[in-house]
């Protein structure tokens, strides 16, 4: 299965903030949303960084309770991994668990048109999995 298909059954929407935006303020989309990662977006649209939930946890770890002088752009990872629609899922899956990460944004050459989870992955491949059982238990019993 490829990304964009996964895409259209979750939809494209992408929870973006600015470096600027304060890890408060971060906190209480991820909450809002119910999502564990939001983009960062440079001014004229390209992807600065991600934020993570593990990254504002690690923050607190470090700093204490006190997280308001900081934002997004503090604590966003910077090195982003991406994929394109085009791109099979059990790929993206691996580069997500070979390189220990959570969300991979998709770009559409350089337009951001979603983020695809490891849950999205992992829902995606048991689904596909539970299918082929089906028709092969289909088959077996005529």
């Amino acid at each position: 299965m490829q990304v964009a298909q996964i895409l259209r059954r979750k939809g494209g929407e992408v929870a973006t903030v600015t470096r600027a935006t304060a890890i408060p303020a971060v906190a209480a989309m991820l909450k809002a949303r119910g999502i564990g990662a939001v983009v960062v977006l440079e001014a004229d649209g390209r992807i600065a960084g991600i934020l993570s939930e593990r990254d504002i946890v690690y923050a607190l770890a470090d700093n204490g309770r006190g997280l308001d002088h900081l934002s997004a752009g503090d604590l966003m990872s910077r090195d982003v991994a991406t994929c394109r629609p085009g791109q099979d899922i059990n790929e993206v899956m691996r580069a997500m668990t070979d390189k220990r990460f959570r969300h991979m944004p998709v770009l559409d050459v350089d337009r951001l048109v979603g983020v695809i989870s490891i849950g999205d992955a992992v829902k995606t491949r048991i689904e596909e999995l539970e299918n082929e059982r089906e028709a092969l238990t289909s088959f077996i019993h005529g």
